[in-house]
């Protein structure tokens, strides 16, 4: 099972502000288990922090800006691209200004930084989000549209449409997060000609030249116009009759305006507040719809906060019935584990088909055949006996006795037909042969009962 991760150490990059145009200094900090991504303004009174999340999100114009109690940072997407790509879950940053430095419009610097301080991991796992069923946000108004779908890892697909000659479409794609660093990092962000005037009468782009973003010239205006925008981006006059791309340095890539804003897309969505494995297809992405989508995910999260383990019936089991008759001295009508799937360091996971035969729905009820609550529990207890067991030589030799049940909740009727998932994973580690757990039962996608079990393991056999 993976664990979280943080950085090894600090770094700093500098650089000036691609709005704002101030010199500004972002520090990255190693941060505790569970801490995951904030940003402190250390050059505002009191330094207030504001936690990295979609929720937090209040402008989305030319950039990803956070705000909180009236404090803002922005320009935070490649950054947080950065971090979440090369897998770190805890960081606390810090920035002596309202938004990050520019750099030069990509993620490469932040990786390199990364990559130069290293990774530690951490006790605490690492708490994917499983996409099981397809989810879609679309924006009719735009065009834009972001789907994600099941898949074992987290993948992208990434495709820009513009009303342009130049960049008519363009597709990226990213299949493994480990590519990050080679095929996504280094593209730089980009911008319109036209949209430069309007962009500067905003009050935006004051930090804006060609060592930090691509420009595109895609229609043709009056040379007057164009030597006016020439000497705003403090460049020499060019032929307005020559389109194309203005830079100092070519093009990475092709299609290195689709890989960045695929780079954005993994920004944006790294404020979901924790990752996910599941294939993300954006259609036209930008800010304002991958943060409209990040919110409607924290949402899912929300409604689904303890997610059921995968169960798949053709898998071969970890224990199979025989097995667990070796650890277990349960017999019928008592042994209610009949599987087990998965076995971690620190969890497991059972399954219990109920059916119309169980002894128990002779009277409980025979009219509406519920299985009781406490059969529930016991079934979860053997569970975690099993658990147990399997941290210590010679299983066989040992048996589990519970010494104490809390904060059981039962939230559904189990009947004939469904099948119990059980996940229990350990609290702390066993100490002088007592173990602490949390168990949940699902069937499908829902929990129906949880408890939390303190059991000793005594070698009596």
């Amino acid at each position: 099972m993976l664990k979280q991760k943080t950085l090894k150490d600090s770094f700093s990059l500098s650089g000036k502000g691609l709005h704002t145009g101030l010199d500004l200094t972002v520090t990255f900090n190693p941060a505790p288990d569970n801490h995951g991504y904030k940003i402190q303004r250390i050059d505002v009174e009191g330094q207030p922090t504001i936690d990295a999340v979609a929720d937090n999100v209040t402008e989305t114009t030319r950039g990803t800006v956070l705000s909180k109690n009236g404090v803002k940072v922005s320009t935070v997407e490649h950054g947080m691209a950065a971090l979440y790509a090369l897998g770190i879950d805890n960081c606390l940053i810090q920035v002596n200004g309202p938004e990050f430095p520019i750099l030069d419009g990509s993620a490469q610097y932040y990786v390199q930084e990364i990559e130069r301080v290293g990774t530690v991991e951490q006790n605490a796992v690492k708490d994917f989000y499983i996409i099981k069923s397809k989810i879609e946000f679309r924006d009719e108004s735009t065009g834009s549209s972001i789907i994600v779908l099941p898949d074992e890892n987290f993948s992208l697909n990434v495709l820009v449409s513009y009303d342009s000659t130049i960049i008519p479409n363009q597709f990226a794609t990213l299949e493994d997060m480990h590519k990050f660093k080679d095929e996504v990092a280094a593209s730089r962000t980009f911008v319109f000609v036209r949209e430069i005037e309007p962009l500067l009468s905003a009050g935006l782009i004051k930090g804006g030249d060609l060592d930090n973003a691509i420009v595109i010239y895609e229609r043709k205006m009056s040379q007057e116009s164009f030597d006016k925008l020439a000497d705003v981006m403090g460049v020499p006059h060019m032929d307005a009759n020559e389109l194309g791309y203005i830079n100092h340095k070519p093009l990475v890539w092709a299609n290195e305006c689709a890989r960045h804003k695929l780079l954005d897309v993994i920004g944006d969505l790294a404020l979901i507040g924790k990752p996910i494995k599941g294939r993300i297809i954006a259609t036209r992405p930008g800010h304002t719809i991958n943060n409209k989508f990040a919110r409607q995910m924290r949402k899912e999260i929300r409604l689904h906060d303890i997610q059921a383990p995968s169960y798949d019936c053709n898998r071969e089991p970890v224990m199979d019935v025989n097995r667990i008759r070796e650890l277990l001295p349960h017999r019928y009508p008592f042994q209610l584990v009949d599987k087990v799937i998965e076995i971690g360091a620190n969890y497991i996971v059972g399954v219990k088909n109920i059916t119309a035969n169980e002894p128990f729905f002779q009277g409980h009820f025979p009219q509406e055949p519920v299985m009781p609550g406490v059969l529930q529990v016991e079934a979860m207890a053997q569970v975690g006996g099993l658990l147990v067991l399997n941290s210590v030589d010679e299983p066989e030799r040992y048996s589990t006795y519970f010494m104490k049940i809390d904060g059981v909740k039962f939230r559904q009727k189990v009947v004939p037909g469904d099948t119990l998932v059980f996940r229990v994973e350990m609290l702390a580690p066993i100490r002088r042969g007592i173990s602490t757990m949390k168990g949940y039962a699902f069937v499908g996608e829902k929990v129906v009962c949880e408890a939390e079990f303190m059991a000793q393991i005594v070698k009596n056999k």
